[in-house]
């Protein structure tokens, strides 16, 4: 039976996938070690992560790697996890952020990279990260070259990583997912859209479906932080602001629109595009590498900012409805591919090799202190 030390953020999707790899991989007898950081866990999270019978949690708020001034933080992480591992000794550690990985680590290191400031930047700002982000290229470079195994969720996320820190010892990518809904959905579909993010997140870029309200001929549902970056909350007559939700009143948004819209920058896989076509949601997504990568024909895309054609594909599906209706039925059949049993399945072939590896190469050592 497999052990791992895991440690996940609880700001973004990150916990959204550790808590779906633990759930899934629970079916297989693989033990978790979760340890939390970023901020306090909602009571939505705890919640989250007590349905699960294979995990342990110990919580944290350490700042991040991408946060201001977060160093003596990521130390204090590096150290509070080598005395977990030292107490519960797992099989192998499992790092979704970068810095910890360059320890040293009496166990196999398998890092996983969601996202990152350099190809953040280059998708969002246009330009390159400046110097005051040299610290972290290369903290990030120093973990991602020392890990044993680099995932990424999407091949055009691994080729970034490998641009900006490469190259690794090995790497791989296994696309995320979520656990299987395969019925139909239990709400009638209405003639609206649907937006789910952060309204000030320039790389989720909800805030495009919000200025191109006006012009798209359908209410519009934004689930989410309706604050600007100025803290100025966005008004538009066709607009409901639903705030922050949880899981299950998410869900039957999703059940109830009939299109999801996600002109993102940069989404190097993206969990809501996820929940909304297994939920039959017609996708209209930002035309970007990731996206197409993952999506292929089963979205329509348009460039994230330009509103005009992102009202204008809306519409042709509101006005279309067996236009509409393919797209829903192609996204739903296209989800299917990334299932939460799906993503455990190759974890688990991939955390069976580190393992075995580190056993026999500490056989090995072994016969030699003895010869």
């Amino acid at each position: 039976m497999l052990k791992v030390l895991m440690n996940a953020d609880a700001i973004g999707g990150v916990w959204t996938y550790a808590i779906e790899l633990i759930a899934a991989l629970s079916r297989h007898g693989v033990k978790f070690v979760l340890c939390s950081t970023g901020r306090r866990l909602t009571a939505e999270q705890r919640k989250a992560v007590a349905e699960q019978g294979n995990v342990r949690l110990l919580e944290s708020a350490y700042k991040l790697e991408w946060m201001d001034d977060p160093w003596d933080d990521v130390a204090e992480t590096r150290q509070w996890l080598q005395e977990v591992a030292a107490a519960e000794r797992p099989d192998l550690l499992h790092l979704n952020d970068y810095a910890h990985a360059a320890a040293d680590w009496p166990l196999p290191v398998l890092v996983v990279g969601h996202s990152c400031v350099l190809s953040w930047h280059e998708a969002v700002r246009q330009a390159p990260a400046d110097e005051c982000w040299s610290t972290y290229r290369d903290v990030v470079t120093q973990g991602l070259q020392k890990a044993d195994v680099v995932v990424a969720p999407s091949l055009t996320m691994l080729e970034a990583l490998n641009s900006h820190y490469g190259p690794f010892k090995h790497s791989r990518v296994i696309y995320n997912g979520l656990g299987g809904r395969t019925d139909t959905p239990s709400f009638p579909k209405h003639r609206r859209v649907l937006t789910a993010g952060r309204l000030w997140d320039e790389a989720k870029n909800v805030s495009a479906v919000i200025r191109g309200a006006d012009q798209i001929d359908a209410p519009i549902v934004l689930a989410g932080d309706a604050l600007l970056s100025e803290g100025r909350q966005s008004t538009r007559d066709n607009v409901a602001y639903l705030g922050r939700l949880t899981p299950q009143l998410l869900g039957q948004e999703y059940a109830t629109a009939a299109i999801y819209a996600l002109p993102a920058r940069y989404e190097p896989f993206g969990y809501t595009p996820l929940e909304a076509a297994l939920h039959a949601c017609a996708l209209v997504l930002g035309d970007i590498p990731s996206l197409r990568e993952v999506w292929g024909d089963a979205a329509l895309f348009v460039p994230p900012d330009d509103e005009q054609a992102l009202a204008a594909t809306i519409n042709e599906l509101l006005n279309n409805p067996d236009l509409l209706n393919y797209q829903a039925a192609a996204a739903q059949a296209r989800a299917q591919l990334y299932l939460a049993d799906s993503m455990a399945a190759n974890y688990l072939t991939l955390y069976q090799q580190l393992a075995m590896n580190a056993n026999s190469a500490n056989h090995q050592r072994s016969e030699s202190c003895v010869l």
